[in-house]
Parts: C-alpha cells; sequence; structure tokens
C-alpha cells in the first residue's frame, strides 16, 4: 500500500515526503498537476526533487486542457469574477489536481492521498470536500487524506529544521511572497496583503509589466466569440489553453491584469490578495460587450444573478454540489447566441472595449435610434407606456407605503415659484 502526495516541490510539501514515509511506513507516490504554472525547467526541477527526497515515484500530469474546459469555459461564459474583481484563478485549479490525485490513486492502490495545506487557508476546504466525494465516485469508497502540516501545525522554520536534520537540502533563497501560478492567473500573498491599506510593491508581480513601465503604443487586438468561447485573436485560430496563453503573454507586456482583492474566506475571514491575470481581464472585458449586444435585458440580469452565485460555491469548494450543473446549464443556453467579434485595446495596464459586432445583434438601428426615431412604435403609444411605467411609484406613494425620514411626503415638496406672463 501506498500514499498519493500533491508535490509542488516547496517547502511544505518537501517536508511531507519523508515525513510520512517515516510515520506511515509506507511508499510515497508524488503528482504534480501542472494547470499552467510550470515555467521552463520547473517541471524537471520537481521530478529531481521528489526523487531527493525519497519519493517512490514522481508523476507530472497536464491539466491545463481539463482546467480550460471543465472550468475556465464556465468562468468565461458567466463573466465571473468575486467581488467583481477576482477572476477565480485557484480554486478551479485544486478540482483539476484532486481528480489527479485521486486517479493516481486508484492506479497506485493507495491508501491515503496527502496535501500541503495548513489549517488557515481555503485550499485545504477545497481538496478535503473534492477527494471526498471524488474517491466514493472514482473509488467506490472514500479515501483517508491526510495534511501534515495542518494537522501538526508547523511553521516554516520547523518544516526547515526537520529536512536539515535529515539531510535533505532547503533553498536559503527565500521571498517575501507566496506565489501560485496558474493558466488563468497568478495569486500573490505578503507582508502587504496582510494589511488592507497597503498596495503590492511593483516589484512582487512576477510576470506582467508595470503599467508605468508599458509601452507607449496601444495595441488592439479583435478577439472573436462562437457561442459565448474565444476561439480566435486576430482571425488567427487557437484551442483555449492557447489562447489564454497567448493573452496572458500580450496583456502582461502591457500592464493588463493587475488588482488586489478583498473578501470574505471559506473559514469565516477576510482576507486579501494580489493577483495578475492579463488574459482573464481581457476576455471578460470582451465577452461581456458581446454579451451586451446580443442578450435580452432579463437575459443578462439571471445570467449575472446566477454566474455570481456559482462563482461563490466554485470558489469555496462547492463545485460537486448539483446545483453547479444546474447553472453550467443555464450558462450553456445563454451563450448559444453570444458569437462575433470585440475589438479591444490594451494600454497602460487598461483594457478597453473599442467596439463589437455579431450577426445575432439586437441592436436594430433600421427599426429605432436611441433618442431618435423608430419604427416599432409612435409617440401616442410612449406616452401611455410612460404612463403605465409610473403607476407602481404612483400608487405606493399616494398611501405613504414609501414614507421614511430621507424621503418626504409628495406634498411637502415643492418646486420654484412661477411668475405669469402678462400678455
Amino acid at each position: 500500500m501506498s500514499i498519493i502526495l500533491a508535490f509542488s516541490g516547496g517547502l511544505d510539501t518537501s517536508f511531507c515526503v519523508p515525513y510520512l514515509r517515516e510515520t506511515y511506513g509506507t511508499p510515497v507516490h508524488t503528482v504534480t498537476v501542472d494547470t499552467g504554472g510550470l515555467r521552463p525547467g520547473d517541471a524537471d526541477a520537481i521530478a529531481e526533487r521528489a526523487a531527493d527526497l525519497g519519493a517512490a515515484s514522481h508523476t507530472l500530469i497536464d491539466g491545463k486542457k481539463a482546467l480550460y474546459d471543465d472550468h475556465l469555459s464556465y468562468l468565461i461564459r458567466g463573466n465571473v469574477l468575486r467581488g467583481g474583481v477576482y477572476p477565480l484563478c485557484v480554486g478551479p485549479e485544486r478540482v483539476v489536481q484532486a481528480r489527479a490525485m485521486v486517479q493516481a490513486a486508484a492506479d497506485h492502490g493507495s491508501t491515503a492521498i496527502a496535501h500541503g495545506s495548513t489549517g488557515a487557508g481555503n485550499d485545504q476546504v477545497r481538496f478535503d470536500v473534492a477527494i471526498q466525494v471524488l474517491s466514493r465516485s472514482m473509488l467506490g469508497h472514500e479515501i483517508d487524506v491526510v495534511a501534515p502540516i495542518r494537522s501538526l501545525g508547523l511553521t516554516r522554520a520547523a518544516s526547515t529544521e526537520y529536512l536539515l536534520e535529515r539531510g535533505f537540502e532547503v533553498p536559503s533563497e527565500t521571498t517575501a511572497y507566496s506565489i501560485n501560478r496558474g493558466l488563468w492567473g497568478t495569486t500573490i500573498g505578503g507582508e502587504e496583503t496582510l494589511t488592507t491599506q497597503t498596495p503590492l510593491p511593483e516589484d512582487a508581480y512576477p510576470d506582467t509589466v508595470s503599467p508605468k513601465e508599458a509601452p507607449d503604443e496601444a495595441v488592439e487586438l479583435e478577439i472573436t466569440f462562437e457561442q459565448g468561447l474565444p476561439v480566435a485573436v486576430d482571425g488567427k485560430r487557437m484551442d483555449g489553453v492557447s489562447l489564454v496563453e497567448h493573452l496572458n503573454d500580450v496583456g502582461g507586456a502591457h500592464g493588463v491584469g493587475r488588482d488586489i482583492h478583498v473578501g470574505d474566506t471559506i473559514l469565516g475571514i477576510k482576507g486579501r490578495v494580489g493577483f495578475e491575470a492579463p488574459a482573464a481581464e481581457i476576455l471578460l472585458t470582451a465577452h461581456r460587450e458581446l454579451e451586451k449586444l446580443v442578450l435580452s435585458k432579463w437575459q443578462q440580469v439571471k445570467k449575472d444573478e446566477l454566474a455570481r452565485f456559482y462563482g461563490m460555491l466554485l470558489h469555496e469548494g462547492q463545485y460537486f454540489d448539483p446545483v453547479m450543473r444546474d447553472i453550467e446549464a443555464h450558462l450553456l443556453s445563454s451563450a448559444a447566441s453570444v458569437s462575433g467579434t470585440v475589438t479591444v485595446e490594451l494600454y497602460k495596464g487598461g483594457v478597453s472595449v473599442l467596439g463589437a459586432d455579431s450577426p445575432n445583434s439586437l441592436f436594430n438601428a433600421d427599426l429605432a435610434t436611441y433618442g431618435e426615431e423608430n419604427a416599432l412604435w409612435n409617440g401616442r403609444d410612449a406616452e401611455g407606456f410612460t404612463r403605465l411605467a409610473g403607476i407602481p411609484s404612483l400608487l405606493a406613494a399616494e398611501s405613504g407605503a414609501d414614507a421614511s425620514p430621507a424621503s418626504p411626503p409628495l406634498a411637502s415638496i415643492t418646486g420654484p415659484s412661477v411668475t405669469p406672463i402678462s400678455g
């Protein structure tokens, strides 16, 4: 029997390899799932680290396509931003990684899955919930979950000491920032994010150019969407993963996608995190504008409501609740007409929409022009509509139902004095 360990090669998961071997007396198989965070050379370095620590085997799994198909595609269709700011960079990655861990457990006949989460963050919930659900569906029983850093309450200093005592190298260089790279964005935590007043310094952002140092010339991009998903940039068709990677590169070079988010954690406290997500900002800005063109008013209202709820549940580790499949069905349905092109401009960290076009556009200047003329109604129709539109408010005002200290009754409101003009 053996243990599967979600392995990043960092301090916490490095501690877990020898600790699990010594404590449970069983082989430890390390698994790394690339959800877009590995740079050139990282995969080899992580595999070498696992071998040096005594892992029985190491497996690298490419999870980028699964991340895009199963998660990012719905976040794009829903324009999902937590708190109107944060594009959910991390939450969906944990679902993809958990599924790979359970599959590895099935392949190795392992008795437990381990991860390096602490007891203070969101990831412990995401991993534990996903592994519980997936192990029952994929293995037929619930597998044990082990989180040594959480259960022991270890500090980074204690983990370092443990490894050094056993002759394992611990890199002496440290960073003041905790970085989590992924396809949909990179999150950044540091001393500044422990407060609510201080911004992150420019050098805390690892992969984007400072907007102040971005090119002085703006760049225009034409993004093509088909049924709610991006399929081409400037006429060049790409698969979803390649398209996101391309926009991360282009947007990052122009300082796009930097921000800081304050929100509620799963454990009930407030948290603050910095992030850079160029592709997410570009795509959600463009997609939102295209939706305005092709969806009805009430489609937009209901879709936005459901998408916000969808993002909250995904962030909080509730991806497997059946309501998520219901909302995905709604997002797929509403996306059926969201096809067309959007032209955006990137300049000094900003994304501006220059124009949008769609064969399904509801913007019909041949029938009506806002504020001017139309062929769908006449002045008398409009007069009757405005009368009817005011009736609910008029009835409430007459009954006094809207009375409040801030809203005096209608009788107390006086207009300007008018002097009659004598002829």
